[in-house]
């Protein structure tokens, strides 16, 4: 999942955590209440306030993939199942009434069939009831959607087999089309009072029951979307579905509510809050909080004295300025949350010719043409030039870790032998006389390096990389400038930027889940850089069905020595988490998966 920053931790960014912020009120969520302390005044007893950086993309469960969104998504929607707790292997039931296993008969199939049994009575915000077809309509809205760079990947692979409808066949050829619209329609059907999966390949029970506790799987209230101009679920002419439905430019539930979770969508201020207020109706009682803030206040300062003063409950504080908060009565930080995310510096390979981020679009020393870093000698050059003690000592104050490649310390397959880059000018030098046949070094160029506003740590990796490069060549010149969340996933989605500094985190806790975004030429990352390596591809391809470890973990040995040579992208930390909150707030617990 896309992150917005190093929150306790990835862009998941030392400052808040990278936990999604769950205020419900059944097992599985995350709980927050007051317990005011004698003495000690809480302005807003009935309100949790979060000031933070960032706000989301949208609302829409079937195209959101930044932790922005899926904070809101998380607490207006509910899921069939959620992770119990802090634990990432089990979980509970929400829409459904049981969670599948083999013992209570509800996986058949030797695990091609999947059946949950729906929650009755259960009332969504607009005044409707959750039934089984609500649910079958959720998955395939998010199947036939299947926006580029989105969440619905993680669908399709267990479901069809394919990383894209779009494998499947033309989608505007009437016939191509139909095919892909039955094998949709099959792959999630109604069955009395239950709804029924079946999968087109063989596929981990856990990992699958992970991907349906997350934001992309959320229940749609069916009449309530159709109203609002979702798909309206016919049928009969899925050319028309298609040209219509899928990888839209804007998202049909871009800002409205049709969840059935323990909070309701009160408004959406954009660039300052959105509000949302307690669903009295809720199916497991009404949440011990009355309503919640997200505010988005980019100046640190401003948030800091709002926590000082107690009028934000829950803060996002940068690395650097942990000393201005950290033991001042009143607030609480719980540390080193071991994460499952990853920050790194991108590379896009072919840059679309229309941005506005590469000057001249030509090796003229005013810009850089659309497809610089083609060049691997660029791609190391930038490598070597970044300072790898400097960023986690003064960025995230230590609390980090340089990992060798795509997959998290922690996973299975990592390889803490795995070379890895260093800061090296000589070298760095070296692969920037090599680049393009000495037209680089010869010509000098100039190029942008954006970053999401408030993301201090992203901004410091930005500033090194430009320190570093324009200290070789008088001719290198590098401007880094901040934009927004939106603009910023939009330019990132686009192809317009020819670097770019994002974060992931683990949608699953399986290494699967970072090489394919950062390696697969389907993958979110990979796809948006232009990035393609065909033995990449089909290694990712056996890993994810091999099911023999020692088989795997080589196979993710040899991911790992790819993504050395090839340099796509190259890590600059895998972080630890931090969480801030006032002391009066109770109940929160941390989840590395959300």
């Amino acid at each position: 999942m896309l992150k917005i920053f190093n929150k306790k931790a990835i862009g998941k960014v030392t400052a808040v955590i990278i936990a999604v912020i769950l205020i419900a009120a059944i097992a599985g969520g995350v709980y927050y209440f007051y317990v005011i302390p004698a003495g000690r005044e809480v302005k807003n007893p009935d309100t949790i306030i979060e000031a933070t950086i960032g706000e989301p993309e949208t609302l829409d469960p079937a195209w959101a993939y930044d932790t922005a969104s899926g904070e809101v998504i998380f607490n207006i929607y509910d899921t069939l199942i959620f992770f119990d707790r802090e634990r990432v292997d089990k979980f509970v039931p929400k829409i459904a009434a049981q969670v599948p296993s083999f013992e209570n008969g509800l996986v058949r199939d030797d695990g091609m069939t999947i059946i949950f049994p729906i929650r009755q009575g259960i009332k969504t915000h607009a005044g409707g009831t959750i039934t089984p077809e609500d649910v079958e309509y959720s998955f395939e809205r998010a199947m036939i959607q299947d926006r580029a760079h989105g969440p619905i990947w993680m669908l399709l692979e267990p479901l069809l087999g394919v990383y894209s409808i779009e494998d499947l066949g033309d989608l505007s050829n009437p016939t191509e089309a139909a095919k892909v619209g039955q094998m949709i329609d099959k792959a999630v059907e109604v069955d009395g009072n239950n709804v029924v999966f079946r999968l087109a390949k063989k596929f981990s029970l856990t990992t699958f029951l992970q991907i349906l506790s997350q934001t992309w799987a959320s229940i749609i209230d069916k009449e309530a979307a159709v109203a609002h101009g979702a798909w309206p679920g016919n049928k009969d002419n899925w050319v028309e579905v298609f040209a219509k439905y899928h990888d839209p430019e804007v998202p049909e539930l871009q800002e409205v509510d049709c969840g059935s979770g323990p909070f309701m969508l009160e408004k959406w201020e954009h660039g300052k809050e959105i509000s949302l207020v307690r669903f009295e109706d809720y199916w497991a009682g009404p949440a011990k909080i009355k309503r919640v803030i997200i505010k988005y206040v980019d100046e640190w300062s401003t948030r800091k004295l709002m926590f000082l003063q107690g009028d934000a409950d829950i803060v996002y504080v940068p690395r650097q300025y942990i000393s201005e908060v950290e033991g001042a009565p009143g607030i609480r930080c719980i540390k080193d949350l071991p994460t499952l995310q990853l920050d790194a510096v991108f590379f896009t390979f072919e840059v679309d010719p229309n941005s506005p981020y590469i000057g001249s679009g030509k090796l003229d020393g005013k810009g850089v043409p659309p497809d610089l870093f083609k060049d691997v000698n660029m791609r190391k050059a930038f490598a070597y030039s970044f300072d790898w003690d400097t960023f986690i000592k003064e960025a995230m104050l230590g609390e980090a870790k340089q990992v060798p490649g795509p997959i998290p310390e922690g996973l299975p397959g990592f390889n803490p032998n795995q070379p890895k880059y260093t800061l090296d000018l000589a070298k760095a030098e070296e692969y920037f006389k090599k680049a393009w046949n000495g037209q680089v070094w010869e010509k000098g160029f100039t190029l942008e390096i954006l970053y999401n506003t408030g993301n201090i740590p992203r901004k410091t990796a930005a500033e090194i990389l430009k320190h570093n490069i324009e200290s070789l060549n008088p001719k290198f010149h590098i401007n880094v400038r901040e934009v927004d969340w939106p603009t910023y996933l939009r330019a990132f989605v686009r192809s317009q930027l020819p670097v770019f500094i994002i974060g992931w985190l683990a949608d699953y806790p399986d290494p699967h889940n970072f090489v394919y975004p950062f390696m697969h030429s389907n993958g979110d990352y990979a796809s948006a850089q232009k990035y393609s390596n065909p033995k990449a591809d089909e290694l990712i391809e056996k890993g994810i069905a091999e099911s023999d470890p020692e088989a795997r973990k080589n196979i993710y040995y040899e991911l790992q020595r790819i993504y050395y040579e090839d340099v796509p992208s190259f890590i600059i930390d895998q972080p630890l988490g931090r969480h801030w909150e006032r002391d009066w707030v109770k109940g929160w617990y941390y989840n590395p998966i959300h």
